[in-house]
């Protein structure tokens, strides 16, 4: 017996329709070098349906891509939405991604054009040239000089120009399952990878980051999305804003912590979502300032040191609530809450629980796998595996990659490279990255909760371990340690620190201090160039 439900498409169509209709006088606020730029939602709408007039006007093909290349701004929310509304593809593209990368992506998604903003033109305009189906690169102007028109091949516009001289135009029905958005991967090795998200995904996406169980976003809040919205979807508050009428704060360029902090007690912002480097920035900064309005601080990306989210939990009485998710999981698949069951617990075992990465989203499946067999592996807070996740928002292929079959399962799961644990109340832990594991003797070795355990000392700052090659274990544990400034630290302090905390057999054979951990394109620590760095180092 088939259900008798109307045939409605879940489509981002609706999603702009309600913001604009409902919540018109609500308002998208973008930081600026000249000050903050404020739109009404009923401002926004108009301005994107003439968006997607420009569109037409270029003659971009249904089903087309439309590369952007820009900072978290209103323009940017506006191209969010006129590509997938119009029956296109929203292609961002990651500003701190190689050269190399850039250009193997324009090419592979077959991009037709590039909205960029004036202060990232210099990044991408000498590889204009090799786009081979880039015709069109329309500027947007957020203070910086413009770049030299006649230095490339392709014709060159002026976003407000082309705004003003195009109708705004309705939307026609888009089918569910039509590709509305796509992002690449910022993987370390290869190049990146193809994610295809459809409309319907985005929806669904969009409605469990909108769960209290999640991260609850609702129309009373005030978003700061510290998270680029080139980096897998902004986290879906780019979305859940829109969708709820809530009010959206887009920081641009400046990611100062002074500015951040400037922008969390002025706007009276109520979550606010990034990486831990920038957290681990930014808390300092509000001491002193009224950050009462804040009820969420979002954090995801990578380990969140138990010590960072208690450090914000002293200054704002909120911890950080950790995340997690990839590109390929539109990205929210888990987020941490204390369940009401656990409420009797202490200050400090709810800390312990809350360095785990949390719970499963509704609607998203998990299972923690024997990395060689696959098979699932007890919830007993120790057995260890790969992180093996499914749902309607989680990617079931790349895009025309023939990489996805060793990313995917025989039986449709999605290979994470994540090794974790599970207790017996759902909670999962994340212990390292598949390719992170030091293998020591025939045993792992756990570089996360050496990191963890290592950023907890009061003088370190960031904290990143590594295998090096070992003529006796094959590999033993290295940490390279940033300290405070101004701290005297020594490798014995760090042992020190460390004894007790870890067993015997994890203590680093080495601790290197260095200026800074080096950073991927989207903020996470970059393994491999420490790896690079020091291949050459060999222990006993």
């Amino acid at each position: 017996m088939d259900g008798l439900m109307m045939d409605t498409p879940l489509s981002l169509i609706h999603i702009f329709d309600r913001a604009t209709r409902l919540f018109a006088d609500k308002e998208v606020v973008t930081a600026t070098p000249t000050g903050r730029e404020r739109v009404s939602y009923a401002e926004w709408g108009e301005r994107t349906r003439r968006l997607g007039g420009v569109l037409d006007d270029l003659g971009i093909r249904e089903g087309g891509r439309v590369a952007t290349f820009s900072w978290n701004t209103a323009r940017h929310l506006e191209l969010y939405f006129a590509p997938p509304c119009s029956g296109r593809v929203s292609h961002t593209l990651n500003l701190r991604l190689f050269p190399e990368q850039l250009n193997y992506i324009v090419n592979h998604a077959e991009d037709e054009v590039i909205f960029l903003d004036h202060s990232v033109a210099g990044l991408i305009w000498p590889l204009m040239d090799g786009f081979e189906t880039v015709r069109h690169v329309v500027l947007m102007d957020d203070g910086a000089p413009a770049p030299d028109h006649d230095a490339v091949r392709v014709e060159v516009h002026d976003y407000e120009d082309l705004l003003g001289a195009a109708s705004a135009i309705d939307w026609t029905r888009v089918e569910e399952n039509r590709a509305g958005s796509m992002m690449y991967t910022s993987g370390t090795t290869g190049n990146p990878k193809g994610v295809v998200y459809s409309h319907r995904s985005m929806v669904l996406h969009t409605f469990g980051a909108m769960m209290a169980d999640t991260l609850g976003i609702n129309e009373r809040d005030v978003i700061l999305p510290v998270v680029p919205m080139f980096h897998a979807n902004a986290w879906g508050l780019a979305h859940a804003g829109v969708a709820t009428g809530a009010t959206l704060i887009m920081p641009g360029a400046d990611l100062s912590a002074t500015a951040l902090a400037d922008l969390i007690e002025s706007e009276g912002v109520t979550v606010a979502a990034g990486v831990p480097t920038i957290w681990m920035g930014v808390l300092p900064e509000l001491d002193g300032r009224d950050v009462s309005a804040l009820r969420a601080i979002p954090c995801g990306g990578s380990a969140v040191p138990r010590s960072l989210s208690e450090g914000y939990r002293a200054m704002t009485g909120l911890p950080l609530q950790q995340a997690w998710g990839m590109t390929e999981t539109s990205p929210l698949a888990i987020a941490c809450n204390i369940k009401s069951t656990l409420d009797h617990l202490d200050d400090d075992a709810k800390a312990d629980i809350r360095t785990s990465v949390g719970l499963i989203a509704p609607g998203v499946d998990f299972r923690i796998a024997d990395q060689e067999t696959d098979e699932e592996q007890p919830w007993d807070g120790a057995s260890r595996g790969e992180l093996q996740v499914r749902g309607p928002w989680v990617a079931s292929t790349y895009y025309n990659d023939e990489r996805s079959a060793e990313s995917f399962t025989a039986d449709g799961w999605l290979r994470t490279g994540d090794v974790a644990t599970v207790d017996a109340e759902g909670y999962i832990r994340l212990v390292d990255r598949t390719k992170d594991l030091i293998k020591s003797g025939g045993e792992w070795i756990s570089s996360v909760e050496l990191e963890n355990e290592i950023m907890a000392h009061p003088d370190v700052v960031e904290a990143a371990v590594i295998g090096i090659a070992s003529t006796k274990w094959g590999e033993r544990a290295m940490a390279c340690v940033v300290a405070a400034e101004g701290a005297d630290l020594s490798a014995d302090d760090i042992l020190t620190w460390l004894d007790g905390r870890v067993v015997k057999w994890w203590m680093p054979d080495r601790v290197e201090f260095i200026d800074e951990v080096p950073k991927t394109s989207v903020g996470k620590f970059s393994k491999k160039t420490l790896r690079e760095r020091f291949a050459d180092l060999t222990v006993d």
